[in-house]
């Protein structure tokens, strides 16, 4: 059985709450300053080059959820920030994330992702390394044109966090002795960086004082780690027409995430045997079974509860800002990372 054929009765077991979110309209308060972050992206991504053009626009167009550029516009507008830069600025962090995915599909070995093939299925690994590499050059570009050390100071910091989540990530693959928290630091230098860099960013263009700043960052820490580890939660729970991805990859891959340590730390001895041996060898072709012990020893509401936690201190650190309509979004968007179905 591959990763995808799972029993109905299996996939659905673990509901997701209702999100009380409507995704569709969460970004109304930013919804001008997202379609001029689209008018940027589109005239950046222009290269002489025909193949990085394609595939740079394959992967642009195919949509997304742009958390982290609306983490930026939003933080900004919280701040009072009323001029241009956050559009150039939330531009560069989509680049980023963007590069980042073009990388990580190819060091995956991925070939689906928002419900179509990946960049390197359809246009070869060579040419999805190199147009990632063009992503981050053309980000650093757009940098340097705001004119700000600072900026370019915590730009350069996340890039290079990221990076080393990556490798990590990459280390940890086949482990299946990985502690907790060792586990959630490569989602903290993999994923929520680049979110934590996001709301810094907003706090510095609307020159907030250090103790706002601090406190968009750590929203950003956090909403970024309760995304990913509902990303977790959707890969043993969700439907792939649904999260745009085959589900059961990360376990294809070696990937010890929360789930599967719950249920090595948590689970009866033939469950806690069943995952070791799976991640240890990369396998999928238990994926029914492997998903059979994630739900008997409730790994996934575990995992589920920690997202939550991890959005509410989110909110939490958003006790540091006035009331405005950014903010409000900003709660929103917490509730959203942990309430998803994709």
């Amino acid at each position: 059985m591959t990763p995808t054929d799972v029993p109905p009765n299996i996939a659905l077991s673990f509901q997701l709450p209702t999100s009380a979110v409507d995704f569709s309209s969460l970004y109304a308060p930013i919804d001008a300053d997202m379609r001029a972050v689209d008018a940027v992206v589109r005239v950046r991504l222009h290269s002489d080059v025909a193949l990085v053009r394609q595939v740079a626009e394959y992967i642009i167009s195919a949509g997304g959820k742009r958390m982290r550029p609306a983490l930026v516009l939003l933080a900004a507008g919280a701040c009072g920030y009323s001029g241009t830069r956050h559009h150039e600025l939330a531009a560069v962090v989509e680049f980023i994330h963007t590069a980042t995915l073009l990388h990580d599909d190819v060091v995956d070995e991925s070939s689906l992702r928002r419900g179509r093939d990946t960049a390197n299925a359809v246009f070869g690994n060579p040419a999805s390394v190199l147009v990632g590499d063009f992503l981050y050059s053309r980000a650093f570009q757009i940098m340097v044109g705001v004119g700000s050390m600072r900026v370019m100071q915590v730009l350069a910091d996340a890039t290079n966090t990221i990076a080393e989540g990556e490798v990590l990530q990459l280390m940890n693959c086949r482990n299946a002795d990985i502690a907790v928290d060792a586990y959630l630091q490569v989602i903290r230098y993999k994923t929520a960086k680049l979110f934590e860099a996001a709301g810094r960013l907003g706090a510095i263009l609307g020159e907030a004082s250090e103790g706002v700043e601090e406190a968009l960052a750590a929203y950003g820490t956090h909403i970024g780690t309760a995304f990913q580890l509902i990303d977790d939660v959707l890969d043993y729970s969700g439907q792939e027409a649904e999260t745009g991805k085959h589900l059961g990859d990360d376990l294809s891959e070696g990937k010890p995430t929360l789930p599967l340590i719950h249920v090595i730390q948590h689970g009866n001895s033939q469950e806690a045997a069943l995952v070791r041996s799976a991640i240890e060898n990369a396998s999928g072709e238990n994926f029914a079974e492997v998903l059979a012990a994630v739900r008997s020893s409730g790994a996934l509401d575990a995992a589920h509860s920690h997202g939550v936690a991890e959005a509410e201190l989110a909110k939490a650190a958003l006790a540091a800002l006035p009331d405005s309509k950014f903010r409000e979004t900003l709660l929103q968007l917490a509730d959203f990372a942990v309430q998803r179905r994709f």
